[in-house]
């Protein structure tokens, strides 16, 4: 059977403290892989405390880690496109620079390399998060899948092949990143699973996708998505 490799991308902002056990939760899931088959890329996303700093030890101790250091912020969006541009392998998966994913999240999502063009990993345990996030989450898919007559559970996170991503034009930089990806390659006639995960609880995390700038930014890009694909339609 053939082994797929995957390229893991990890943005951080101000993760001094998350990255190194993000990178061992990582090594913990492919324990077992062929070390060929996986490589982390650490991206800095303009940080000012040591995030850098720590990246570049971890890739001095780790052969399969590489690092790529925003001058500037560019948006959680904007780190995953440096890190697609660096990545080598086969697929693409994001994971995030605060530890919150497990390595069986991992592992469990890996295992579907090759089934598909794009695996969709989705919570099968939501209330981990807190309410407040589960709710924005389910109203920002329900948006996506209304306005683009999908049935998709859940659009951040979603591991493509490297080959197909360089094929559409990601515009987004924000939070809406990971919908445009989906839409755009599932509108393009590419096949897909969707995968159950499981996270750990993260008391005190709150995520800043919610916060009101953040929103407009996202409905921003769903509108001008939205547009894109219109035109084209036309034309």
């Amino acid at each position: 059977m053939e082994r797929f490799s995957v390229s893991f991308i990890v943005p951080a902002l101000n993760e001094e403290a998350g990255i190194e056990p993000t990178v061992a939760t990582i090594l913990e899931a492919v324990s077992g892989r062929d070390p060929s088959s996986y490589e982390i890329i650490l991206v800095n996303d303009g940080s000012t405390d040591g995030t850098g700093q720590a990246m570049e030890r971890l890739s001095s101790r780790h052969d399969r880690v590489r690092v790529v250091q925003n001058p500037r912020n560019l948006g959680q969006g904007g780190s995953y496109k440096q890190g697609a541009a660096a990545a080598r392998c086969d697929y693409l998966m994001l994971v995030a620079g605060d530890n919150a994913a497990t390595a069986s999240s991992i592992t469990a999502t890996i295992a579907h390399l090759g089934e598909a063009d794009i695996l969709l990993p989705y919570l099968e345990n939501p209330e981990v998060r807190p309410w407040v996030r589960r709710i924005g989450s389910r109203a920002f898919t329900a948006v996506i899948n209304t306005m683009f007559g999908l049935k998709i559970p859940y659009y951040l996170g979603a591991v493509p092949r490297r080959d197909l991503l360089n094929k559409i034009t990601i515009t987004t930089s924000g939070y809406g990143f990971g919908a445009e990806i989906v839409v755009k390659l599932i509108r393009a006639g590419h096949s897909y699973v969707a995968v159950g995960i499981r996270h750990a609880p993260a008391p005190g995390n709150r995520s800043s996708a919610l916060r009101p700038g953040n929103l407009v930014k996202v409905f921003r890009a769903i509108v001008n998505m939205r547009r894109e694909i219109c035109s084209k339609k036309q034309g």
